[in-house]
């Protein structure tokens, strides 16, 4: 994890064997975030969409459907009234007499009215021009517990398959878990003591009060209680024996990580680096570099192959393209060579960027059922490890595969063209940063269908200077690379960014 810490805002980056997966932004100034908990005033009900807005203080009023009301309603709406009138004395539901349950085929004006108090999480973020969505089934998540208000019931994560462990959290979360409450034993509760759990069940009816509290003459919509900021919520979510190092460009940062991880993982705490280079932590890292390459219409491949990626308002839609690599083996070979390729590509792509709904991929056409089944299977592998919840259908008779995936924030877009130099800055080109990548993949491609040939590379000046000067200079590690040393000069006929490979006969090498 790389942590980027400035006075406007943090941003963090995932790596995972030294690709980027994930990034994330967060402004300081953000009010309304996925887990923070609000109190709201229903606005309005809408019978045709079983649903209301509900007033919690954004410009947009928040959306919350009869589905995600949950079945302890009365008893939360009961609670919150109680609350608000100082008819309740503690936070504790012990002698809390519950109300009936609602049923799920339920009409939302039956159990709603406008004006009406009503505790909500947001579930989804503002995008767009919808306001947040929220649910009313409150859960307060901890690292090895979530706090379930108004519920009796004890789960245990479906990933712990011991037996003989599900028991035995059973068995202890019973033993310290307050009634009217139920909690989730998740994964990385698996062989902890009664000791650490208590702590955090302690920890999480700590908050419960301060909604309480927070809940008492409250007359206008309010946040009761925030999700953690962006990088400890991270940390809870995905810290695990696999992370190995966390850098951080800012002092306070770091103390805060720490304290952190003095808290859920202490072991953890040595892996936390401070960064105290003058270069931007970004750029050191190779994140800037990633983070040009990755985003965009179009996204390369190390083998020629390529993405392009459109969205609209419905959908986003992805077309696998071979690209000008010529290949020995057969067309159907090449096809599933370049499908998995991509597979693993638009696994990352989505995590990355963030996208949900609908999604559409174009694969390269393959006539082979057992192909297109292996396909298949690679998709759901490549993205076993995306924690938004997603669904995976087989390849159509049309080659299309189709993928919904979750939605809760607004997709990560990072602007990576930039102004044309020779154009006044009317025109945009694309990073100046990625150009010796795509040489280098362009001269890896001719070396493999012309092995013996001379080869010269035909550059603007600029670029000529920047690929020759020194030692090592790029020149010669791509000659240490490839053990093939290429003639390289300089001409203004070319732009900045043109460049030219011709043979030895002074003919040029085109490519597509």
């Amino acid at each position: 994890m790389i942590i980027n810490s400035s006075p406007t805002g943090i941003e963090i980056a995932l790596l995972e064997d030294k690709r980027l997966v994930e990034i994330h932004k967060e402004k300081t100034n953000k009010k309304f975030s996925v887990g923070d908990i609000f109190l709201g005033y229903v606005k309005k009900l809408r019978p045709g969409l079983n649903a209301a807005f509900v007033d919690i203080g954004h410009k947009k009023e928040a959306f919350l459907h009869y589905t995600d009301l949950g079945p302890p309603l009365r008893s939360l709406l009961k609670y919150t009234k109680g609350s608000i009138n100082g008819e309740l004395n503690t936070h504790l539901l012990d002698n809390f007499e519950e109300e009936a349950h609602i049923i799920k085929t339920g009409k939302i004006d039956k159990v709603l009215s406008p004006g009406m108090p009503i505790i909500g999480q947001i579930l989804k973020e503002p995008i767009s021009t919808k306001g947040p969505r929220l649910s009313c089934e409150i859960t307060i998540p901890g690292r090895y517990l979530v706090l379930c208000p108004f519920s009796d019931g004890i789960s245990i994560s479906k990933k712990i398959a011991n037996k003989e462990e599900v028991k035995r959290l059973k068995l202890l979360m019973g033993s310290i878990k307050p009634r009217g409450f139920g909690v989730i034993a998740r994964t990385v509760a698996e062989g902890k003591g009664v000791a650490e759990l208590h702590e955090e069940m302690e920890s999480l009816l700590a908050k419960w009060k301060t909604i309480f509290t927070q809940l008492r003459k409250a007359k206008e919509p309010k946040k009761l209680l925030s999700e953690l900021d962006k990088t400890n919520s991270i940390l809870r979510e995905l810290l695990d024996d696999s992370f190995n190092k966390i850098i951080v460009n800012d002092g306070d940062m770091v103390h805060s990580v720490k304290d952190y991880l003095r808290g859920i993982a202490p072991a953890k705490v040595k892996i936390v680096q401070e960064f105290k280079h003058r270069q931007p932590i970004f750029e050191r890292m190779g994140i800037t570099r990633q983070i040009k390459s990755s985003f965009g219409k179009t996204y390369t491949m190390p083998s020629g192959a390529y993405l392009v990626i459109e969205s609209t308002e419905a959908m986003h839609v992805i077309d696998v393209n071979s690209g000008p690599k010529s290949t020995k083996a057969g067309q159907e070979d090449s096809a599933l060579k370049v499908n998995i390729e991509s597979a693993s590509e638009i696994a990352r792509q989505l995590r990355l960027r963030d996208i949900g709904g609908l999604i559409i991929i174009d694969f390269i056409d393959m006539r082979k059922p057992e192909h297109r089944q292996y396909l298949y299977k690679t998709m759901r592998s490549e993205m076993a490890e995306d924690r938004a919840r997603h669904s995976i259908l087989p390849l159509s008779k049309f080659g299309l595969m189709q993928i919904t995936r979750e939605r809760v924030r607004p997709a990560v877009h990072i602007q990576t063209a930039e102004k044309c130099a020779s154009c006044n800055g009317t025109g945009k080109v694309t990073p100046t940063v990625l150009l010796t990548d795509d040489i280098e993949r362009d001269f890896s491609h001719i070396l493999n269908s012309r092995p013996k040939s001379k080869l010269t590379l035909t550059v603007h000046p600029f670029v000529h200077a920047y690929l020759t000067t020194g030692f090592p200079n790029i020149r010669w590690q791509w000659y240490f690379k490839y053990k093939k040393l290429i003639k390289i000069v300089p001409s203004l006929d070319l732009s900045l960014l043109e460049y030219q490979f011709s043979d030895s006969f002074g003919e040029e090498i085109k490519l597509n």
